[in-house]
């Protein structure tokens, strides 16, 4: 009888065994290693997006992770027809997008345009005179900011209303986030937006723009 049992010799089956465990490793390190590389496109962006005026971490919060992504800003015109736009395309089919423009309303008006259906959930803040609201109404959530504004070269008395710079953000496509939550993240990008807006206008009175607005989910 060969019995080899305290020889120190190894079988066939323990080398097979091995085998087996080293190639799974080395398979599941590949697929993280290739779920990294095909998921992290946000993080590839610049670290503050829209023409500087937005940090990449709020992009990251509130679209999910894809393989690629890119950023754009663009202005158009000066004075009262002011328009500043900024998007971030997703290889997942997710898109942010928000718009800030200078605009002819008052408050009452905007508040009224874009909370002004029944059937949606509507919060809202303010601070300093700036106003913001997020409307939700199932999957889809957007968001709209008002800043006070008369820019440069336009006289007050020419509004009907009066000249604000208006900002607002959405989604195409799937979010990381939901609800409320995705209604703050929005606000925040609309809000960043406006802040930017704001400084090309040249707004005749100087404004300090509180690092973020009232949070949503503590009132």
């Amino acid at each position: 009888m060969d019995d080899r049992s305290g020889s120190g010799e190894r079988g066939p089956r323990e080398y097979s065994a091995k085998k087996f465990i080293a190639c799974v490793v080395g398979l599941l390190l590949v697929g993280t290693g290739t779920w990294f590389a095909l998921t992290t496109g946000l993080e590839r962006l610049p670290s503050k997006v829209c023409d500087g005026a937005v940090e990449r971490d709020l992009v990251i919060r509130t679209l999910p992770r894809t393989r690629t992504a890119e950023e754009g800003a663009e202005r158009r015109r000066e004075g009262a027809d002011l328009r500043f736009s900024c998007h971030v395309y997703t290889s997942a089919d997710s898109i942010l997008s928000g718009v800030a423009r200078v605009d002819d309303a008052s408050p009452q008006t905007w508040f009224s345009h874009y909370a002004g259906s029944s059937d949606r959930r509507t919060v809202r803040a303010s601070s300093g005179g700036i106003e913001a609201l997020a409307e939700i109404h199932g999957d889809r959530v957007s968001s709209s900011v008002y800043v006070p504004c008369t820019p440069r070269g336009v006289r007050a008395g020419d509004a009907d209303q009066s000249y604000a710079v208006v900002a607002e953000a959405y989604v195409i496509g799937k979010a990381r986030i939901s609800g409320t939550e995705l209604g703050q993240a929005l606000t925040d990008f609309a809000y960043r937006l406006s802040e930017h807006a704001y400084r090309l206008a040249e707004c005749d009175k100087p404004r300090d723009f509180p690092d973020e607005l009232p949070r949503y989910e503590d009132r």
